[in-house]
């Protein structure tokens, strides 16, 4: 099946759903309609740098609202939006256009800008006199402001300016920037109305049947730099530029693709969702002045997020590593080199949030980095670790020896605030996270009567990741024989595993608790931090099994994913962000602990529950995180209402679901493909281009008689595989 087959159809838009368009720092959010109404609520809008550039975008044909009739994106960065007429009239009651007479056709792509065009025909019997208004306005909100963040102070919108190739929106920040919108169009339009700080652009136009009628706008968000000056256009470029940098926004998105491993199933659905997964990664990077980042989240967190970088780098080792080199190197250039109490930095620390907006700028807010993380430098050593093994780049591993220090010796001195052998956290004094895991909202850490944890707070999952990341350091300095180093980290991982199960283990129930309070008392709140322990290794497998039992009991388990918290626990809620929702990155990393201990049956149960909910979701996409409601027959997961959509390590899941079930372990050896599986419903799965030890290969599963083989294919360069059974 070939890559525009396999994205032929999309799942129509859901309630609540918006189209997402983005290329490096700047994106659109608008809804199925292609429109951004004025002061309606959420995230709509264009933004650059963490500021809303446009804030309005409706069309009128006379007034009237056009109907939806479909909308897409393709690859994840090519919206086509179709839509067509109401009835009609002038004011004296005159028919002016039947019903559903007119077609419009809004194609849209970012690459450097917004750029846009929109085909207007007449598909009536009769000629047809029209005026389409185009509105629009900027509002320069920061996104924090949009998220909730009152400011006892904004800076100045300007009045906008106009000339016959565009306008132009400005603000004159707090932070001495002035920002503007340039809006440069082809045709001109007849009249540019003032609507307070919006605009109208008014055309006029006659139709004859079968006629069209082609605009083309290009907005484009940036700081000014010189004073206000539209840009010269001439007659016929928009026209020849938007084929042009359409075309070349393909062209990079393949040049992307092929450098994935390519996954072909037999199911075309799957290889939908498979292949959507490839092209939210392309559009969720951001080239920053550092080097090439993974963005968390649009629209929330559409920046650079330490832990959630790092966890779909991760994810996707077997994919695409270049994403991991890449992030590793990004992070390091902020990691953290003095001390800060406000914005938590420590040396060696990975942080967790950076953000470029105004309230940045003017240190409204903390993110200038802010590094409010407790576990972001445990994944920067895990991630190094595993990519080292993924990859065997030495050269690389030697250009991270200095970054790798510090993260361990953060992890030794400032992550270890009592000397207890444990990585705990306080929560910030000054604005910032007061649980600083990853489930980071203000309650996401609750005791068994539903109040928060007190702190320090030491949790489950993050002396897990702790005893992971001291293994990779043992492997990492025995590759640059430092063998005393790699000794020391060994006896630091042993002590640890050790101690876990003394201080984390839940006699009566048989699971692991939660966290240690502030006064080391265990916690034993029944949450999915437990199941992220499993990939680290650092339980028996007797106890495994008993977490591995826990996790899939119908209090935790609702058929769709492992919920967040049980619902037998007081602060239960499967519509609240962290307290019994489904996040997919959390099960992904959960179905990597149950391949690490050889639970078949919950891998392919856990995997076959995710896929089936992502292929209910638009674009056959998993959100952030959805509601932890119970599994119904003829039912779909159920939205929460404000999860970020395409998400990086939601999107990642799928693939390191696939790898969980495929048993791909890479080894100093070789690949190793282990007992494979195939989610309910697949029969056959293909990968090429695999790229691992600096050689390629290609595989192929299929299942017989109840049993899945694996056979490879082709390889290029020098690679041992081992197949398993």
């Amino acid at each position: 099946m070939q890559l525009e087959d396999s994205l032929r159809i999309a799942p129509a838009s859901t309630p609540g759903a918006t189209e997402v368009l983005k290329n490096n720092d700047i994106f659109l959010v608008s809804l199925p309609d292609s429109s951004i109404p004025a002061g309606y609520p959420g995230g709509l809008g264009l933004y650059f740098r963490d500021t809303r550039f446009l804030s309005r975008h409706e069309l009128l044909l006379n007034g009237y609202q056009p109907i939806l009739l479909s909308s897409g994106v393709r690859f994840s960065h090519f919206c086509q939006c179709d839509l067509t007429n109401p009835e009609i009239r002038n004011e004296e009651g005159k028919l002016l256009a039947p019903m559903e007479s007119l077609h419009l056709r809004l194609l849209r792509f970012i690459n450097g800008a917004l750029h846009q065009r929109l085909r207007l025909t007449n598909y009536g019997y009769q000629t047809t006199r029209l005026t389409l208004l185009l509105k629009l306005g900027a509002d320069y909100r920061d996104i924090f402001e949009l998220r909730g963040t009152l400011r006892p102070k904004r800076g100045a919108i300007l009045p906008f300016c106009a000339g016959r190739e565009g306008l132009a929106f400005r603000y004159q920040g707090l932070d001495n920037q002035t920002r503007r919108t340039m809006i440069i169009w082809d045709p001109v339009p007849e009249d540019v109305l003032a609507e307070g700080d919006d605009v109208a652009l008014v055309y006029h136009l006659e139709l004859h049947p079968k006629d069209r009628a082609y605009f083309y706008w290009r907005i484009i968000p940036e700081l000014e730099t010189e004073p206000a000056g539209l840009i010269i256009v001439k007659e016929g470029d928009l026209r020849a530029s938007f084929t042009r940098l359409a075309a070349q926004q393909k062209k990079a998105y393949y040049h992307w693709y092929e450098s994935c491993t390519r996954l072909e199933s037999d199911r075309p659905r799957i290889n939908q969702m498979l292949n959507q997964a490839l092209s939210d990664l392309w559009i969720l990077q951001t080239r920053y002045p550092e080097g090439l980042g993974i963005d968390a989240g649009i629209p929330w967190y559409a920046t650079l997020f330490g832990r959630d970088a790092l966890i779909t780098a991760w994810q996707i080792l077997p994919i695409n590593p270049d994403l991991a080199r890449e992030t590793l190197r990004l992070l390091a250039c902020y990691q953290g080199k003095t001390l800060d109490p406000v914005r938590e930095e420590e040396p060696g620390k990975i942080i967790h949030e950076i953000r470029r907006g105004e309230m940045a700028n003017c240190h409204e807010i903390l993110h200038t980095p802010y590094y409010g993380s407790i576990d972001s430098t445990l994944w920067f050593i895990i991630l190094l670790g595993d990519y080292i093994i993924w990859s065997k780049d030495l050269h690389f591993l030697e250009e991270m020896r200095s970054p790798l220090q510090a993260a361990l010796d953060w992890c030794c001195n400032y992550g270890d605030k009592d000397g207890d052998g444990y990585i705990e956290y306080e929560g910030s004094r000054h604005g910032g996270l007061q649980n600083q895991g990853w489930k980071d909202s203000w309650d996401g850490v609750p005791d068994t009567e539903g109040k928060p944890v007190q702190p320090p707070i030491a949790l489950v999952e993050v002396q897990g990741y702790l005893y992971a990341a001291y293994r990779r350091a043992c492997h990492l300095f025995s590759l640059l024989k430092e063998r005393d180093q790699a000794n020391f980290y060994a006896r630091k991982a042993a002590d640890l595993r050790q101690r876990f199960l003394k201080d984390f283990w839940v006699r009566k129930g048989n699971y692991l608790g939660l966290a240690l309070d502030g006064n080391k008392r265990l916690i034993p709140t029944v949450a999915s931090n437990m199941g992220q322990v499993l990939f680290t290794g650092i339980l028996p497998p007797q106890k495994a099994r008993q977490v591995a039992d826990r996790l899939f009991s119908r209090d935790m388990f609702s058929g769709w994913g492992i919920r967040t918290l049980s619902r037998r626990e007081k602060a239960y809620n499967p519509i609240s962000y962290h307290n019994g929702s489904v996040w997919p990155h959390d099960n992904s990393i959960i179905a990597m602990g149950l391949r690490y201990y050889g639970f078949l049956r919950e891998v392919q149960e856990l995997a076959s529950a995710l896929y089936d909910a992502a292929l209910r979701f638009p674009y056959f996409r998993l959100p952030e995180l959805f509601c932890g409601f119970d599994r119904r027959p003829f039912a779909s997961p159920i939205r929460y209402p404000v999860a970020c959509e395409p998400q990086a390590w939601a999107t990642g899941s799928i693939l390191a679901l696939l790898q969980a079930c495929l048993g791909l372990k890479c080894t100093t050896e070789g690949l190793i493909i282990q007992s494979p599986l195939l989610p309910t419903g697949i029969q056959e799965l293909y990968l090429s281009g695999m790229r691992i030890h600096g050689a390629k290969v290609e595989l192929e599963f299929v299942r017989r008689n109840g049993h899945i083989l694996c056979f490879p294919t082709k390889r290029e360069g020098e690679l041992k595989i081992t197949i398993a059974t």
